[in-house]
């Protein structure tokens, strides 16, 4: 796979040919493409389930597979998921930015979205086997809440979702809330502030995709919003969580790892925006490919190491209380 070359040390790597999926590659006519959750499949296929802008403003989600996760994708000719305003009243303004978790305990995927009422957005989830049929579980958390993906088991007997509420005044923080059934969530707590001040994640912090389990450790990786005289720009950065209670944060970087550079990435319908929702795994298990929205117009492909960015984590980690 051919990757860029640069005499700054990267720990993601973008791929030469990036954008991996644009609008153009959609057989049937839409605004933009972005924001996709991603699985790689028994057969070794990629699957990625898309975040898909019509041209109404609104979104719905749509299934693209690759056997190699980079080249030559096969996008469902029709949306694969669609909003269902009339049994879900929460999605008549679309759905959105999905994450994909296979949860071995019900042999299925776990596919948590955002749904967007006429009241904000919020947290729906949906179950399927084969991205073709979906169960709904409707809105598990109400607006304004995004930013979500489950743990794919039970942590003491419950599940555990990690998610975003964006309160009307204050800091927007990463949170972890739990259940005994996926329907109803509580014990609500907050997991990872938004610092204050010059920080590249201040006032703003969300999720980025599905928690990576390592032996270390819950991997995970959260994109901050610094505000600026001239816009936002959306950065990725890293914490770990302890594997047996989530709730605890190990580690937590001081800086960012991968921010918006490149043309399509500082361009597009939102600009300086990179905003990863799906990873992949290697055979080997290290070799991680992240699937990221590039300014909210295409998605592109970075790829790195699990081993490289604990490593990094364990060098590049303080706590700086001062900052929160």
């Amino acid at each position: 796979m051919p990757v860029e070359k640069d005499p700054r040390r990267r720990l993601l790597s973008r791929y030469q040919a990036n954008p991996i999926l644009t609008a153009y590659h959609w057989p049937y006519f839409i605004n933009t493409v972005f924001n996709a959750g991603a699985v790689r499949l028994d057969s070794g296929e990629t699957l990625l389930l898309c975040r898909v802008e019509d041209c109404s403003g609104r979104s719905h989600l749509c299934a693209a597979r690759s056997a190699d996760g980079v080249n030559q994708w096969k996008v469902d000719t029709q949306p694969t998921l669609l909003p269902d305003a009339e049994n879900h009243p929460e999605e008549v303004w679309g759905i959105e930015d999905s994450r994909v978790v296979w949860v071995p305990e019900l042999g299925q995927y776990a596919v948590t979205y955002t749904c967007y009422s006429r009241q904000g957005p919020g947290v729906s989830l949906a179950l399927t086997k084969d991205f073709k049929e979906f169960k709904r579980l409707g809105d598990v958390l109400p607006p304004e809440d995004k930013d979500a993906a489950l743990l794919p088991h039970r942590i003491g007997g419950r599940w555990a979702l990690i998610h975003r509420p964006v309160p009307r005044t204050g800091r927007a923080n990463i949170w972890i809330s739990f259940s005994p059934d996926l329907k109803h969530w509580g014990d609500h707590a907050v997991l990872l502030e938004a610092k204050r001040g010059p920080w590249w994640d201040a006032d703003k912090i969300g999720l980025g995709p599905p928690l990576i389990e390592t032996a270390q450790g819950w991997l995970m990786m959260y994109h901050g919003v610094k505000t600026t005289v001239s816009g936002c720009i959306y950065r990725l950065g890293l914490a770990l969580l302890d594997l047996e209670d989530p709730r605890h944060v190990l580690l937590r970087g001081t800086q960012w790892i991968f921010g918006p550079e490149t043309h399509y990435e500082l361009t597009g319908d939102v600009a300086n925006i990179t905003f990863p929702c799906g990873y992949t795994l290697g055979d080997d298990g290290d070799t991680l490919n992240l699937y990221y929205g590039a300014a909210d117009t295409s998605i592109a492909l970075a790829t790195g190491s699990i081993g490289e960015l604990l490593h990094w984590l364990r060098a590049n980690s303080e706590t700086d209380t001062d900052a929160l």
